[in-house]
This record gives C-alpha cells, structure tokens and sequence, in this order.
C-alpha cells in the first residue's frame, strides 16, 4: 500500500494524533517518548495530542506514512493500553481535521495531497481545525454550512465576518493552505508564580490584593509562553506550616487576566478564611495548552473585547518599560 498522490508525486508528511480524553499526564508524556522513537520532530499539544513531522521518519522506516499511522497506533495500544486517533495530511490543519474525523475508539485517516480540496469539502465549517462554536454560528447565519462553501467565498467576506486575522486563517485554511511547520516542543509541567509576605497576613483585602498581583504575572508568564491554562491551581501557606490547595478547571483554556482573576477569586473564597494568618500564596496554571491551538472565537461581549484590547497594549508597554510600570491599581497601590 502507498499513499503518494499519483497527481503530484507527494506525500503528506504530517501526522496529528489524538488521545482519549482526560489521559493521566504520566501517560501523556509516556505518549510522547513513544513518538519521539519515530520522529525527532514532537510538538506536544497537552494535554491529549500532539504532531509529530514525517519526513525524516519516511527515509529512517523506510514505510509509507499511512503504514507509521499504524505503527503508532499499534504501539501505543500495545505499551500504553491507549487507542489513539490519527491523522495524517500535508499540513497541520489537514492532519488535526483528520484526525477529528476518525471515529471512536481509534483509527488511521490519511489524506493525500492532491485529495486536500475535495475531503475537506463536505465537511461541516465546525470541523475545520481553529474554527469554534461562535465562529461557526457567525458562518452559519450567512449560510455557509460547508468547508467547501467557505473556502468559496471571497477572503475579504470571511474577514468581515470572523474579524481579521481569524478571517484570513479561516479562508486560507478551507482552501488546504497552512505553511505553519512543526515546532519541536514538549511540554512544561506548569507555570507558577509565588508571594511571601514579610509578615503574617490577616487582612482579606490585602490578601486579595496581593492575589491579584500574582494573576497578572501569571497571565503574563503564559502569553510570553505562548500557553493558555485550562486550570487554575492556589495554594495558602500558613502560619505554623498549615497549607491549603484547591485547583478548578477554567471554562475554558485562557491566559488573560480578567478570566485567570475571576477564577483566583472563587478559589480564595472557597478556601473560607476566617483570620488566617496567610506567609504565602502560590498560583499554578495546570494543564497547559499552546495558545495557537485555542480556538479564537468571537465575542459579542464589548467590555471584554475592550479589555483585551488593553490587555495587548499593557503588555507592549510592559515589554519595553518593565512589569512595575503599568498594572491594576490594588497591585500598584500595594507596591506603593
């Protein structure tokens, strides 16, 4: 069996492969050092996928790539206990639609370059890799239903209606176009940001405060990253060595401040703090996702896309001027 498109003499060099759902993380990264003996090329996307390049796997194994899809699931299945899913094509979005398609529990879906335009056709603008559930609805309530009808469509259309730079993505990725290549990256266990008071705290207010200062470094650690965290861990340190820790899942993977804050504020309120007195906070984003890989999905909300929009500018400045000169006015005065 080959998979080489007899139109164009290619073959699809990426492979994009899913774990079920909520795999232990011990197992994920057990995943990964079984793709790296086939590839030296490994971009881990946590918590449950990954891509890996196939180019120098095709001259190492000496196998077509639909053959290494199996091979990988073979593998996995027999040293992990894990059925995977698999996809393979000549780009990233290409491989990761695929392997969205292949159906539960596992499966090789190879597609070949020459066939790109034609299977990504009928598919639903929902299964397209990078397009969410509001992009799709704003597709939707313009009538385009189909990948095929949105890769129709003029360019400028779709920027009008997903905004720019999504729009761009979205009509270049309908017509099979996605240059992006494979990063070799693995996959930090967290990022972490940590207070210690000089004194014992008893003051909610100034707890809070210094809370909200350690949501901001956190969110800004993540977008320096290029990381989204799909949960949210805090831990208090008490006087006498005590300790609490409670962590939430987000809705979903974020790295900005309002939603890390929101999040940091329900965890200190379940903690139920009665004259505690607090040494230290900790705050851990957890399970951590490349920010690329988070769909960009519109939002009708205008105070939250304001605040974005500020969010991007602080950032600049911060680059350029350092983090203490610009940040929320609980954290300044609490410098001060």
């Amino acid at each position: 069996m080959t998979d080489t498109d007899t139109r164009t003499g290619r073959v699809p060099t990426v492979m994009h492969v899913r774990c079920p759902d909520r795999v232990r993380e011990e197992v994920y990264r057990q995943f990964l050092e079984l793709l790296a003996d086939l590839s030296p090329v490994v971009q881990a996307l946590p918590p449950t996928a990954a891509l890996v390049e196939l180019k120098g796997a095709l001259r190492y194994h000496g196998a077509d790539t639909h053959r290494l899809g199996e091979i990988v699931r073979v593998r996995t299945l027999s040293r992990l206990g894990v059925d995977v899913r698999v996809g393979i094509g000549p780009s990233i979005t290409v491989a990761a639609t695929a392997s969205a398609q292949v159906a539960e529990p596992g499966g090789v879906l190879t597609v070949t370059p020459g066939r790109v335009t034609d299977w990504l056709a009928p598919l639903p603008v929902e299964a397209l890799h990078g397009i969410g559930p509001r992009q799709a609805d704003a597709l939707h309530d313009y009538g385009i239903h189909t990948v095929g009808l949105l890769a129709a469509v003029s360019p400028e259309t779709t920027q009008r209606l997903l905004g720019g730079k999504t729009g761009r993505l979205a009509a270049d990725r309908a017509r099979g176009l996605d240059p992006r290549p494979v990063v070799p990256r693995t996959p930090p266990a967290a990022a972490t940001v940590r207070l210690r008071f000089d004194r014992h705290v008893l003051d909610g207010a100034d707890v809070r405060a210094a809370l909200l200062d350690l949501v901001v470094k956190l969110a800004r650690l993540l977008r320096r990253r290029g990381q989204a965290a799909r949960a949210l861990s805090l831990t208090l340190h008490f006087a006498g060595g005590s300790s609490w820790e409670k962590t939430r899942r987000l809705p979903e993977p974020s790295a900005h401040d309002e939603d890390l804050r929101t999040m940091a504020y329900r965890l200190i309120d379940s903690a139920g703090l009665q004259r505690g007195r607090i040494t230290a906070l900790v705050l851990k984003g957890a399970d951590l996702v490349d920010a690329d890989q988070v769909a960009q999905q519109i939002s009708l909300d205008r105070i939250r896309e304001a605040r974005l929009v500020a969010e991007a500018a602080v950032d600049r400045v911060c680059d350029k001027y350092g983090q203490s000169i610009i940040g929320p006015a609980a954290v300044i005065r609490r410098a001060s």
